[in-house]
């Protein structure tokens, strides 16, 4: 992987005339140190219809400065991004296209803005030396290289904090500027700034015409399908950076983008959708390999930090290591190999598609709250009738089967409910909490059936090593109690999920 580091810096405008203020009067500030000038010459990659900057990622190319080499940026939050850096090179490195991979997908990307910049640098020092801010005057020449051959020219101020540095220091570096009356840029970045006064001029349409009226039921889903579908694309690169719970929001977005296809398909073709909601499936299970185990072995290890002591009976921690390193040996290295294939890209390029000529029927021309509050009832009424039939079972095999098919049902409803609640507002999120706390219900009963089963598993692995399995057949008991108080708590969470005025006002 690149090295990385995290970018938080601001950007103020500025004219060729302007000095900067005197910043040794900012508090901690000891000495401003002049560091010179250098000149940089970037060239800023992307597709041919900026895929990267639709959704806010950097890619350069930059020689000169101390730090040469390919940069791509991340949007983390306003003026913070996260940066990934690989040294100086005739093409792209593949640790940054991997990173790339979900946008770019088979496309090429080609130079579309160069900048050259003169840079003249300051640091901020505390009492002891250290820096605390690098302060920038950057006079930028832009060309643009795709689509047009325009040029511009601007002078920035840029402030960029340590690293570990306290984001507070940029406030009062900032007070200090605006007293002086250097203001905050308007562009987020140099190149969207290049792009935006490079931009070719373009004709209006006179045909044109503003769309006037409140949006069909077909938009709304649409909306929603389009917003899963970016939230898959944005969290590739984090699930290749391992980073915490990005397999899970990943796994979480194709859930509800394969939901959506199947409650509303009195507003899209399911002739179109249903091979598309298929491969969502198939994307979902990929990334539930890793997160199922994790999950699991979150339970077990808390059920046996719950034990005393004098009931550990033989090497269960170790036993449990062992078993758990077998089962997620790999795991990251198919999930990323998952992302890499070309079933994946497929999938994505399939999801742009719909949206670019998405499959209407009828219904989708009709007002949200005449198309939508049906659909949510009828994943609500799919729901009533699984839970009822798991309440109708005795305890056992066949009950743990209908409550997960429950479950199942029961987070369909829920993303039913959420999708519709831009439209339908309170009612909508009523139903979507209530259909999230039989989820929740039943999804914790579940967790304990898959875990009695690896627990009986281990517990046959032990006896046949010849160590004591008492440790295993006492979690299992405890799961099995936590189960039947799943049991026992349905009818009320149920009850009140199902309340009539819950429904009734989804119903207007």
């Amino acid at each position: 992987m690149a090295d990385s580091k995290r970018e938080i810096e601001r950007k103020y405008e500025a004219t060729a005339e302007t000095r900067l203020p005197e910043l040794s009067r900012v508090a901690g500030v000891s000495a401003v140190a002049h560091r010179g000038v250098s000149e940089l010459d970037a060239v800023y990659y992307d597709t041919e219809d900026l895929r990267l900057v639709a959704g806010s990622l950097t890619l350069r190319r930059r020689t000169g400065g101390s730090d040469a080499g390919w940069h791509l940026k991340f949007p983390v939050a306003s003026g913070i991004r996260d940066e990934f850096q690989e040294p100086l090179s005739d093409t792209l490195p593949r640790s940054l296209a991997g990173l790339l991979r979900s946008r770019v997908r088979d496309g090429e990307l080609v130079p579309v803005v160069r900048l050259r910049t003169v840079r003249d640098v300051h640091h901020l020092l505390d009492a002891e030396g250290a820096l605390l801010a690098e302060v920038s005057i950057d006079t930028v020449r832009a060309e643009r290289l795709t689509g047009g051959s325009g040029t511009a020219a601007w002078t920035e101020i840029e402030v960029e904090l340590a690293d570990d540095g306290d984001p507070a220091f940029l406030d009062a570096v900032e007070r200090r500027l605006r007293k002086a009356g250097v203001h905050p840029s308007a562009s987020p970045s140099k190149l969207a700034r290049a792009l935006a006064e490079t931009a070719p001029e373009r004709k209006r349409d006179k045909g044109a015409r503003a769309k006037t009226g409140q949006p069909t039921a077909g938009e709304h889903v649409l909306a929603y399908i389009r917003h899963q579908t970016e939230a898959i694309v944005a969290l590739d690169p984090a699930v290749r950076r391992d980073l915490p719970d990005s397999v899970h929001q990943m796994r979480v977005a194709t859930r509800r983008l394969r939901s959506a296809l199947r409650t509303y398909r009195k507003i899209l073709d399911r002739s179109v959708t249903d091979p598309v909601g298929d491969e969502l499936k198939w994307l979902a299970a990929e990334l539930g390999i890793d997160r199922d185990q994790e999950v699991l072995d979150a339970r077990l290890r808390s059920g046996l930090a719950d034990l005393p002591r004098t009931l550990i009976l033989g090497p269960v921690r170790n036993r449990l290591r062992i078993w758990s390193v077998a089962r997620r040996g790999g795991s990251r290295r198919r999930t990323v190999a998952v992302l890499d294939g070309k079933r994946y890209l497929a999938l994505l390029e399939s999801l742009d598609a719909l949206l670019a000529a998405p499959p209407l029927l009828p219904a989708a021309s009709h007002a949200p709250e005449q198309a939508l509050p049906r659909a949510v009832l009828k994943e609500y009424e799919r729901l009533a009738t699984r839970v009822g039939h798991a309440l109708e079972l005795q305890p056992g095999h066949d009950r743990d089967l209908a409550m997960h098919d429950a479950r199942k049902a029961a987070k369909r409803a829920r993303y039913a409910a959420e999708a519709a609640r831009p439209a339908l507002g309170k009612p909508a999120k009523r139903i979507a909490n209530r259909m999230k706390a039989v989820q929740t219900l039943l999804g914790d009963h579940q967790d304990s059936v898959v875990a009695r089963d690896a627990l009986r598993t281990l517990a046959v692995q032990a006896h046949a090593a010849g160590e004591p399995a008492f440790t295993w057949g006492l979690l299992y008991g405890r799961e099995e109690s936590a189960a039947a108080a799943r049991e026992r708590e349905l009818p009320q969470v149920w009850e009140r999920a199902s309340q009539p005025r819950v429904r009734a006002a989804l119903e207007g």
